[in-house]
């Protein structure tokens, strides 16, 4: 694979080099190559509709790879916004500080959150200019698919293929990165939210094994469905159009309508709550399904059976997770005790969760213990319960908090959901940005952002964050604020309620 330069129209270098399907030529943007929208699978439509990713065919001559992929099939998240078109869901994006393959930096793959039913990666957000310049290495983003084209059981295809797509992609880095100056020997996986669900996932998948070396997964979600309850909810999903949960009833629909049935049981899903238990009140039918196949068993079991060992894991989340969904709910101030009460009863572990929270956190408000048992069902206890996983299974994990309040929204938001990607990025001019940073950062926010990234970077390149490995006894963690600093473990009292919780697949409870 050899990286060959030629000129543009305004007679600036070109940068092309040449992948397994053919050659593609990119652009030069401060200092750097970036190619966009490089296929890594045929688009999954038609014959290919949910079906596993199949490997991209071969073109002739020279690709341009001036332009994003169009997003996957998915909910409006912007009404009115022009329609999407195009199927070639399934691209990838790399910014590299020059294509040439002896020069085999570090490479850092980004996979995007959304509830597993939005994200793409033409996000602005997740612009990966300044990782791969102030890291020296090569930053690769790519589309999954999601919602119900990526996750939802349909019977005749295969579960889970949103995240045989994130294999995908991973099998398209280690047979092509060379190309664009990168190591395939040494590949660090980061991603939020979801993503970091989907790196949960993939530590646990036999067909991931050997893809990276390194992980990064912040905010993991704590919701991996069995595929009684999987099966339940596309159930209700295709009954909206009148059609059963399978390929061949769901085929005959367009991808870009198929979403409005998700959307239509999102609305409703705290009617659900008898079958679907606490998932019922969450905002997203979708998560991955521990179908014994494709995901064999929960993250925290694999990992405790030793499946991520050979992977170096950064885990953490943000001291207030559920915050941002509080406030785009409208509820801010306006949580009842009753709320709580109901909040505690479902999302709290054991027989009393809800008395435990109340006994732990004698002094909170009803809202502060809406907020603080959502934010550890969901993403704070299954963070550090992954990192305990792999301890206990002979790896290495190195733990954090981001406890830095945001300054944007008139500063209530504090630590919330999704913080901590503007900072990775230094991206701001996106919705995540604009709305809890602002989008004239500060230079505390900029300060911040630099120590974040060089962590990231820093651990790509040597596995080293910057502070030291999470071990039992001193629960080491980097708690990330204006002046960062390492001590305990901050969240005790949340870590001692939820040390027996295992975090099995959700059931389907009937009724």
């Amino acid at each position: 694979m050899t990286a060959v330069t030629s000129r543009g129209p305004d007679e600036s270098p070109a940068p092309e080099t040449r992948t397994a399907s053919g050659a593609v030529r990119g652009r030069r943007e401060g200092g750097l190559a970036v190619f966009r929208g490089i296929p890594f699978a045929e688009p999954p439509v038609g014959g290919a509709r949910f079906a596993a990713p199949r490997p991209a065919r071969a073109w002739d001559g020279v690709r341009e790879a001036f332009s994003f992929g169009p997003p996957p099939p998915q909910e409006e998240v912007m009404p009115g916004a022009a329609p999407v078109t195009g199927d070639d869901w399934l691209t990838v994006n790399v910014w590299t500080p020059d294509p040439d393959p002896a020069a085999r930096r570090p490479v850092m793959v980004w996979i995007y959150g959304g509830a597993y039913k939005f994200g793409s990666s033409d996000d602005p957000g997740y612009d990966a200019s300044r990782i791969a310049s102030d890291g020296d290495l090569v930053v690769v983003t790519f589309n999954h698919r999601v919602g119900i084209e990526g996750f939802a059981q349909i019977e005749g295809a295969p579960a889970n293929r949103g995240l045989l797509d994130q294999v995908a992609a991973l099998e398209w880095v280690r047979d092509n990165i060379a190309a664009f100056g990168g190591d395939p020997g040494r590949v660090t996986v980061f991603g939020e939210s979801a993503g970091a669900g989907g790196i949960a996932a993939l530590l646990a998948m036999p067909r991931a094994t050997g893809l990276f070396g390194r992980a990064i997964a912040q905010s993991v979600p704590g919701t991996f469905f069995s595929p009684e309850l999987a099966a339940d909810i596309a159930t209700a999903i295709a009954g909206e159009l009148g059609l059963r949960p399978t390929a061949a009833d769901l085929s005959g629909v367009d991808p870009r309508a198929l979403p409005a049935a998700g959307a239509a049981v999102s609305a409703r899903m705290r009617g659900y709550e008898d079958r679907w238990g606490a998932v019922a009140l969450t905002p997203t039918p979708f998560s991955p399904v521990v179908d014994g196949d494709v995901l064999p068993v929960t993250p925290w079991r694999a990992l405790a059976d030793g499946a991520g060992r050979d992977v170096d894991l950064v885990v953490g989340h943000t001291r207030d997770e559920y915050r941002l969904f509080t406030a785009m709910a409208g509820q801010l101030g306006q949580i009842t005790p009753e709320e709580a009460a109901k909040a505690l009863r479902a999302f709290g572990p054991g027989a009393d969760g809800e008395r435990a929270y109340r006994d732990a956190f004698p002094d909170a408000s009803a809202e502060r213990l809406h907020e603080l048992v959502q934010s550890d069902w969901l993403f704070r206890m299954p963070s550090l319960r992954l990192a305990e996983a792999q301890v206990a299974g002979g790896g290495r994990a190195h733990v954090y908090e981001l406890t830095w309040s945001a300054p944007g929204s008139g500063g209530v938001l504090g630590a919330s959901h999704g913080l901590d990607v503007p900072l990775v990025f230094g991206a701001y001019d996106a919705t995540l940005g604009q709305l809890l940073i602002g989008p004239e950062p500060s230079a505390e926010a900029e300060a911040l952002s630099a120590r974040v990234r060089t962590a990231w970077t820093g651990f790509a390149a040597t596995g080293d964050p910057g502070w030291p490995d999470y071990a039992a006894d001193q629960r080491l963690t980097w708690v990330v604020d204006a002046e960062p600093k390492v001590s305990a473990y901050p969240e005790e009292s949340s870590r001692l309620l939820w040390r027996e919780h295992t975090f099995p697949a959700l059931p389907l409870l009937g009724g």
